[in-house]
């Protein structure tokens, strides 16, 4: 029986490779394990963050208003009640008027399919009235939150116009303007 270099036969050298691969899996499954959990608490720090720019941009709009509330259903979010895998819906509205958000994870832990900077989680927002419900115009803009580098953050994508930014108090106030 041949011998290699370092005195082992052919089949002690393949069974020796084979235990290192497998080793080596390990590894390898214990590294994915711990980023699908990194990935999990981010995902829910994230659907909490988006529902808290809501609430305090909604907050801010009651403190100026006079004679009407805008409401954010639901009202609270529990990050411990958050599933990934289902469609998560947030709603601003005032009479009538409705700012809906929804998202979801993506199929992978991380995608960059719908939207040139990877992301975690995936969605859409739409504004309507009853005007633009019977015209059937209700535009639609992707929402993502996205990972760039160091920085994570909730950004829009207008499918339309191509144009893109961070979901933040001054996209808001856009979309309730263009439903008021």
């Amino acid at each position: 029986m041949g011998r290699s270099k370092s005195g082992l036969s052919a089949g002690e050298e393949r069974m020796k490779r084979l235990a290192r691969n497998i080793d080596l899996l390990a590894s390898r499954d214990e590294d994915l394990i711990r980023r699908e959990r990194e990935t999990e608490v981010l995902r829910r720090a994230a659907a909490a963050q988006l529902h808290a720019l809501c609430a305090a941009f909604v907050g801010e709009l009651n403190r100026l208003l006079k004679r009407s509330e805008v409401q954010l259903d639901p009202e609270s979010f529990d990050a411990e009640r958050y599933q990934p895998d289902m469609s998560t819906l947030m709603q601003i509205q005032v009479r009538g008027r409705i700012v809906q958000i929804a998202f979801t994870a993506t199929p992978g832990l991380v995608s960059t399919e719908e939207f040139r900077i990877p992301y975690i989680l995936e969605g859409s927002v739409h504004a309507f009235n009853q005007q633009l419900l019977d015209k059937n115009l209700v535009e639609e803009q992707l929402l993502f939150y996205t990972l760039e580098g160091r920085s994570k953050l909730w950004r829009y994508f207008d499918t339309r116009t191509y144009r893109s930014g961070s979901f933040d108090w001054d996209y808001l106030t856009t979309l309730m303007e263009e439903v008021i």
